[in-house]
This record gives C-alpha cells, sequence and structure tokens, in this order.
C-alpha cells in the first residue's frame, strides 16, 4: 500500500461518511466539547467558585454516582415509552439549564441538588442518544457508527481540555462563571442539532408492557451486563490506578502522566473504527470482549515490569503496557456497542439499555478503590491476581452471551431469537 492509500485509509478511518453517521458523530464532538471542558475544570470550579472542600465534592459526586445507579433501569423505560429523541433532546436542555445554574449554587446542598440532577439527567440523555444510534441505523452500520462518534468525542474532549487550560490560566471567579456558561450554552446548541435530526417511526411495542425493573429478571441479559461492565474499568485502569502506580512505584517523570493521556486520545481518535470491525453481530461482539479482556491481562502482566527497571527502559515499558490497555478500550468497546445493539429487544430497548450500563455503574463504585488496593497498595503482586480475573472474565464472556443469545428477552417471542452459536 503506498502513502497515499495509507493516508485515504487513515482519513477515511477518522472523516465519517456523509448522512446519519456523520450528523451523530458531530453532535458527539460538539457535546464533548462542553462535558471535556468540564471534565477537565470541575475539580477546581467546585473549590474555587463554589468554595466547597474536597471532602464535600467527593461525597457529592458519590452520592450522585448512587442515584443515578439506581436510576439506571426507570430512566431507561422513558426511552422507550417517550421515543429517543425526545428524550435526548430534553436531557440536553435540562442538562444546559443546570449548567447554567451551577454559578448560582450555594453552599454543598444546592451543589449537591445540582449534581444530582446532573447524573440523572445524563443518564437519561446518554441511554436515548446510544438508542436512537441502534434504532436509526441499519444493524451493520449501528457498530461502526458509534465508532465513529467515540473518535470524534475524543476530539471534542480534547479542545475542551484545551479551553479549560485557559479557564485555569486566567483563574478568576468571572472565568468559571463564564466557563459553567459556556457549556450551556454548548448543551444547548447540541440540543437544536440533535432536534433537526431525522424522525424515527414508532417502535411496536409489547402487548403486555414490562414492569419497570422487570429487565432485572433477565439473568442471561444481566449476566453479559456485569461481565461487560467489569471490562470498562480499563478507564478506571488508565486514567487512576496506572498513574498512581507511576508515581509511586516507578522513576519515571511525572510529565509521562500527561503524555500518556494525549497518546491515549490521539489513538483512540486514529482507530476506534478500525478496532471496531467484526463487532456488529453478537458473535463477532463476544469475540472482541474476550479480546479486550485478555488484553487487559496482559496489561496487569507487564506493567508491574516498571517497578523493577530504572530511566528510558522503564519509560519504553509504561508505553508498552499503555499500548496494550489503550487497545484492550477499543476493541472492548466495540464489543459492548455490539452487544447493546443485538441483545436488546426494540419494544425495550431503552430499558435493556439502560439496564446494561449497570455493569459499568458498579464497575466505577468498586474499581478505583479496588484495583487501587490490589494493584498499587501491594508493592505489585496484586497485579496477577488481578490479571487472572480479567483473563477468566474474558473466558466466560463467550458463553454468556451464546446463553443469552439462545433465551429470548422479555416480552418477546421465542421465535424472534435467533440462536446463533459464538465459537
Amino acid at each position: 500500500m503506498g502513502a497515499a492509500d495509507t493516508i485515504r485509509t487513515a482519513v477515511r478511518d477518522v472523516v465519517p461518511p456523509a448522512g446519519l453517521t456523520r450528523a451523530l458523530a458531530v453532535q458527539a464532538m460538539v457535546y464533548a466539547v462542553g462535558s471535556g471542558l468540564f471534565q477537565a475544570g470541575s475539580a477546581v470550579f467546585f473549590t474555587r467558585a463554589l468554595g466547597l472542600s474536597a471532602a464535600q465534592v467527593g461525597l457529592g459526586l458519590s452520592v450522585a454516582a448512587g442515584v443515578s445507579l439506581l436510576g439506571a433501569v426507570p430512566l431507561g423505560g422513558l426511552t422507550d415509552r417517550y421515543g429517543p429523541q425526545r428524550v435526548w433532546v430534553l436531557g440536553l436542555l435540562l442538562e444546559a439549564a443546570l449548567f447554567g445554574a451551577y454559578p448560582l449554587v450555594g453552599g454543598f446542598l444546592g451543589f449537591l441538588a445540582v449534581v444530582v440532577a446532573l447524573a440523572l439527567v445524563h443518564a437519561a440523555a446518554g441511554t436515548a442518544r446510544q438508542v436512537y444510534s441502534i434504532n436509526a441505523l441499519p444493524p451493520a452500520e449501528r457498530v461502526t457508527a458509534m465508532a465513529y462518534q467515540r473518535s470524534l468525542l475524543n476530539v471534542g474532549f480534547g479542545l475542551g481540555a484545551v479551553i479549560s487550560g485557559l479557564v485555569l490560566a486566567v483563574d478568576t471567579m468571572a472565568a468559571y462563571r463564564a466557563m459553567a456558561w459556556f457549556i450551556a450554552a454548548v448543551f444547548l446548541v447540541t440540543s437544536i442539532f440533535v432536534q433537526r435530526l431525522p424522525r424515527l417511526p414508532e417502535v411496536t411495542r409489547a402487548v403486555e408492557p414490562m414492569s419497570r425493573f422487570a429487565v432485572l429478571r433477565d439473568r442471561p441479559f444481566m449476566t453479559v451486563s456485569l461481565l461487560s461492565g467489569l471490562l470498562t474499568a480499563h478507564q478506571t485502569l488508565y486514567l487512576t490506578v496506572m498513574p498512581l502506580w507511576i508515581l509511586t512505584h516507578t522513576d519515571a517523570p511525572k510529565t509521562l502522566i500527561a503524555g500518556l493521556v494525549l497518546f491515549n486520545t490521539v489513538l483512540i481518535v486514529l482507530l476506534q473504527v478500525r478496532a471496531s470491525r467484526g463487532a456488529d453481530t453478537a458473535p463477532g461482539a463476544a469475540r472482541a470482549s474476550r479480546r479486550g479482556a485478555l488484553l487487559i491481562a496482559l496489561f496487569c502482566l507487564v506493567l508491574p515490569v516498571s517497578g523493577a527497571t530504572r530511566g528510558a527502559l522503564t519509560v519504553v515499558v509504561l508505553v508498552a503496557a499503555a499500548t496494550l490497555l489503550i487497545l484492550a478500550e477499543l476493541i472492548e468497546s466495540a464489543g459492548a456497542w455490539g452487544l447493546t445493539a443485538t441483545l436488546p429487544p426494540a419494544a425495550q430497548r431503552g430499558a435493556y439499555v439502560g439496564a446494561f450500563q449497570l455493569g459499568s455503574q458498579l464497575q466505577y463504585l468498586i474499581a478505583p478503590a479496588g484495583l487501587t488496593a490490589l494493584g498499587v497498595t501491594t508493592g505489585g503482586w496484586g497485579w496477577y491476581p488481578a490479571a487472572a480475573i480479567f483473563a477468566l472474565v474474558g473466558l466466560v464472556i463467550v458463553p454468556a452471551v451464546a446463553w443469552a443469545g439462545r433465551m429470548p428477552r422479555l416480552g418477546e417471542p421465542v421465535a424472534e431469537r435467533a440462536v446463533t452459536p459464538v465459537p
């Protein structure tokens, strides 16, 4: 392949094709400018602009995560009842209003009310966005479209981080208030963008509608949800645990942490679409999830080597470990998209997608403390049982997906569920 062909392929893997796939990806990028700006500057905003202590911020975020966990399934049900586009637009409008109210918050209780409301609205809008993408696109294009969205999402996150750096450099109350109002404006623009997307036909509903939490009784699906959710620990490993390991157990320069974050962003933008190929069926998604799990396990074996090396060799080992984890993220994400696109029934897709998110939300509650204790505070030996856990999840998730594929979803006739073996 010549240089020109290589460039064309690279561009094709980053620039979405014209049509709905591109519109959804551009929407994701615009939204990510606001969310990336807030993620990068939120800690300083909470403490400097709102006058909160670190303990108050941590408590508020933990309460919001717990409430969001409890609300995942019923919030997903709203998408089934009112339609994904309507819920998505309303969620973005509420997010805009809540961010606009942030500078007016006084004290911890006001902060708690806004952060909990934002967590609930974000969960509902996120489920609606994913359901819209699934419903609006042919099965063969769904995972690829989500990959393009994630690729441009990271472009938006990068732009938001750059703007956040400017805000932090100015470091005035007026700048922090302007940051919140700018984010609100970005979400408002995104809501207008989403409102103008094509309208979807109504999905035929089940004759007997499910109760709000009935999806939790679908044991095969919930097993897949929990296993897939455990694999999203790659995010916690990359952004929390690995930096702590670098700081406490290696002689690598602290600036390497920021470099690895940038490395992650660049590779996701360039490779996410390519890594998603083959994950648009349940068997393909299961195999992608397995490969992602085994790559995480391999990362857990390579990273501790950096604790015994010195100088440039330490940097080489850390970059190699980071590359393994980024590849795991790319492939596992595609697997998760494939599972949410193929396993849920059309009539209850919102409830099922909401339930699927329970696994990753549980990971966010457990993994930061658990993996830090296992990998960092043990001095290094804890990485080996961690590797065994991820390898086991990878081996189990394939038969779990096959089990879910054989069983009908709740409210779905047995005849509608085609049995597809997963090798």
